[in-house]
């Protein structure tokens, strides 16, 4: 587990000595692309389009998850089982839609920037959450629901003590999921005029410039990469006798 998460924190590390390196290394663009005039982005701050990106991934994971979990508790309470093929449905249309489509939609009523993107994201990620809450929930065995009940424990009690618990291991690989889809799609939001690390990707679309569209799409897919990684890591058990 250490040794995993040292080469995480290297690795972490090289990812932003090579953000702080993109604009100095017009060498290299240079040397890819010699029929670029201007191979090296320099048009935004890459540590501000990182900054940009975390947030409005993370935000929408986690807004995503304040919808998506609570809706596969209710899903797996007896009460609330006849409405688990509807919610099902709903999250599945929700997620099925392209996020460029969601955007485009939601652009007449919330205009360009990071809104639309948001918006979009959120639909993007709750599926994994509600699902992950449903399989979790539902995997808890029987003979802990027994004895929390045989101990006088309430209903709630029993859902936030005994089966959130139990259902960790479940509740964090579809965090897992979000996050990476979510921080692999955020790029998308460059297109509504949200500042991210697909900004570069999408000005050199549209000016031709494939070095451009290399160095956005480098970093994203490292930054989801990396975050898969880490969560990967929390969500490792732990051998015997290692302390966390």
């Amino acid at each position: 587990m250490r040794r995993r998460a040292t080469l995480l924190a290297l690795e972490a590390l090289a990812f932003l000595a090579a953000l702080w390196a993109a604009p100095r290394a017009g060498a290299l663009w240079h040397a890819l692309f010699p029929e670029v005039a201007r191979p090296t982005y320099l048009q935004d701050p890459w540590f501000a389009l990182l900054g940009s990106h975390l947030a409005l991934s993370l935000g929408a994971v986690a807004i995503a998850a304040a919808i998506g979990l609570p809706a596969g508790i209710v899903a797996t309470r007896p009460g609330g089982r006849r409405l688990r093929p509807v919610l099902d449905a709903a999250f599945s249309l929700a997620q099925g839609l392209p996020p460029v489509a969601a955007i485009a939609l939601a652009l007449p009523l919330l205009g360009f920037g990071t809104a639309p993107t948001l918006l979009a994201l959120v639909l993007y990620a709750a599926l994994p959450f509600l699902r992950a809450a449903v399989s979790g929930l539902e995997a808890v065995p029987p003979a802990a629901l027994d004895a929390a009940a045989g101990l006088g424990m309430s209903p709630w009690q029993r859902l936030w003590e005994v089966e959130l618990p139990l259902a960790r291991p479940v509740l964090l690989s579809g965090l897992r999921l979000a996050v990476t889809l979510s921080v692999a799609t955020t790029a998308v939001g460059a297109v509504a005029g949200a500042p991210c690390l697909g900004t570069p990707i999408v000005t050199g679309l549209a000016n031709a410039n494939p070095s451009y569209v290399l160095q956005g799409a480098l970093f994203t897919a490292w930054l989801a990469l990396l975050l898969d990684r880490a969560l990967a890591l929390l969500a490792a058990p732990l051998a015997p006798g290692e302390a966390p």
